[in-house]
């Protein structure tokens, strides 16, 4: 192409060009999906990823299951029984307002109730191998539970451990296990009773 000159267009300044919303935003923000997450299984039954995905799409946010899954582990969300079959509820309503990392766990004195209203609502068996005492209750409620034990005035455990349904409870010798069992059982028994030991 001999002859031709080429030219380069220069941009010369004018309106700046309009500012995209990214896709991610269009449903609401992280903290909005989790404060609307909060509010569904505060006021509804819900009981699958499933069912709660839909009721965020019917609120405008646009997700998926997988997004829920981590919205659910992210908010510490558990399983628990209830009249209407197994359904999400908050660690705070398992626990009551006192308890959970906004309590100042280390500013607090050591309190059993949030332990009695936890077992009031999840029914757990105990077993035991050696020294461990195994604590176990519904699918997804084992850290609530070891949470609450660590929380409580048993101090008789060298710790505990959680997996997805079944605590651990490690003792240093039988003298200690046996005080933490007949404590734990009083508890246990006032929270099915109603009543404070």
């Amino acid at each position: 192409m001999q002859g031709r000159a080429s030219t380069v267009a220069h941009a010369e300044p004018g309106p700046p060009a309009p500012t995209l919303v990214p896709i991610r935003s269009i449903g609401g923000s992280k903290r909005d999906r989790q404060r609307a997450i909060r509010e569904l299984v505060a006021h509804d039954p819900i009981g699958s990823q499933q069912e709660l995905a839909a009721r965020l799409n019917g609120r405008g946010f646009a997700v998926t299951q997988a997004t829920v899954s981590r919205d659910i582990a992210e908010l510490g969300l558990v399983k628990v029984p209830r009249a209407a079959g197994h359904v999400y509820v908050t660690p705070e309503t398992l626990g009551g307002a006192a308890g959970g990392a906004a309590a100042g766990v280390g500013t607090m004195p050591l309190s059993d109730e949030r332990l009695r209203r936890i077992l009031a609502d999840i029914p757990v068996t105990i077993g035991r191998s050696g020294l461990i005492l195994l604590v176990t209750g519904s699918p997804g409620t084992a850290s609530v539970i070891a949470q609450a034990i660590d929380e409580s005035s048993l101090t008789e455990q060298e710790g505990t451990l959680a997996g997805d349904n079944t605590v651990l409870v490690l003792f240093a010798d039988e003298a200690r296990l046996l005080a933490w069992r007949d404590r734990f059982d009083a508890i246990r028994s006032s929270a099915l009773e109603g009543r404070t030991p």
